[in-house]
């Protein structure tokens, strides 16, 4: 009878064990849809843990969560959606874009729902809303990159590798070698000139010296075939960007040593990007208990390991990993330009305007 009893007994632990492991997030159900701006292969990585972690929750943009484009393309297409009168529903449920001005902007405007994460002075090394309307959940890199290989060829151009964006902007000898992405479409292209622009930085005039520098503005990809043709001597672009190449020629047998990262002597910009839940009378289907699972999901261990195999740094106070190839998140902390991104949110349109007068036009 003794055995009968453990037997039952064990039986009955197993199967509150299984509960407590399994019931919480296959009690999660409904539809939901995300914007994001994150490249489309962590999307992808993102779209197939969700769906494992959350079985029972249905894609709402057809067989994916994640409705992609670039952070400033999103701003847009959410403007649009909210009206003049800002009273619209959007077309999701959460957002996760690359700067942070978009959340005190739509926190604002009363289209943010707060969720409660435990303990997060502990857990995040990164500013969050003290009143949960968004919290960051991947961090970019903004740096400079060069070709190692080409160093000599350009020496003998009398030009010299920029080690700051200070030089990046107003080496002369740079002019008509510098290359760097669009602020009018890429929200970390944006925070970075927001940043560098700021009267604690270099000001307006930093625009001027890439307007007399004659910068490119294009894609990453593109800069970085520039790079290597010798085309360009340096770009300012994303870490991950860098990293994610040199991972893929790696993982091709390729020994990549004409790019490699410049971690700029006056700073890096940080962008910090954030998970928004919207308000439930302005989202896509009415899900926020959804939202509030996926949330704390995002802000695991194991939603975290995919921000770094995505090149990206971890959020976690306590996570010591870093992406392929890069340097240590705190070191990078504590070289951090900053964004203000009161600021940035205020005065966007006044920052998209003066880079087409001083950049675009000339």
């Amino acid at each position: 009878m003794k055995k009968w009893i453990a037997l039952a007994l064990a039986l009955v632990m197993v199967l509150s064990l299984s509960s407590t492991a399994f019931a919480v997030n296959e009690d999660v159900s409904g539809k939901l849809g995300i914007y994001s701006s994150m490249y489309q292969f962590v999307i992808d990585m993102m779209d197939e843990a969700i769906k494992a972690e959350f079985p029972n929750l249905e894609p709402a943009f057809g067989d994916t969560f994640f409705f992609y484009g670039g952070t400033s393309s999103l701003i847009t297409k959410i403007y649009g959606e909210m009206g003049d009168d800002k009273t619209g529903d959007l077309g999701c449920d959460m957002m996760l874009v690359a700067e942070p001005a978009l959340s005190l902007e739509l926190k604002e405007a009363g289209y943010l729902e707060p969720i409660e994460i435990e303990n997060p002075d502990t857990l995040l090394r990164f500013p969050y809303d003290a009143e949960g309307y968004w919290y960051p959940v991947r961090v970019c890199n903004m740096v400079l990159a060069y070709n190692p290989e080409a160093v000599d060829y350009w020496a003998e151009k009398g030009v010299t590798i920029p080690h700051t964006f200070e030089a990046f902007a107003n080496d002369p000898a740079l002019k008509g070698y510098i290359s760097m992405g669009n602020p009018m479409s890429s929200g970390t292209t944006f925070a970075a000139v927001a940043s560098l622009i700021q009267d604690n930085h270099y000001g307006p005039a930093f625009l001027d010296g890439l307007a007399a520098n004659e910068v490119m503005i294009e894609s990453g990809s593109t800069a970085i075939t520039k790079l290597q043709t010798k085309e360009c001597a340096a770009i300012m672009i994303l870490e991950e960007s860098i990293l994610k190449y040199l991972k893929d020629e790696a993982d091709k047998g390729n020994e990549v040593t004409n790019l490699a990262c410049i971690y700029p002597e006056d700073g890096v910009v940080l962008i910090p990007s954030t998970v928004m839940t919207v308000a439930e009378d302005h989202s896509l289907n009415v899900n926020v208990e959804a939202c509030e699972a996926v949330e704390k999901w995002l802000l695991s261990e194991e939603a975290q390991k995919l921000i770094l195999q995505g090149y990206m740094h971890s959020v976690f106070a306590g996570m010591e990993e870093i992406p392929y190839k890069s340097v240590d998140t705190n070191w990078l902390i504590e070289k951090d330009l900053g964004v203000d991104w009161e600021k940035a949110y205020q005065n966007r349109e006044a920052i998209n305007t003066l880079w087409t007068e001083k950049v675009t036009t000339k």
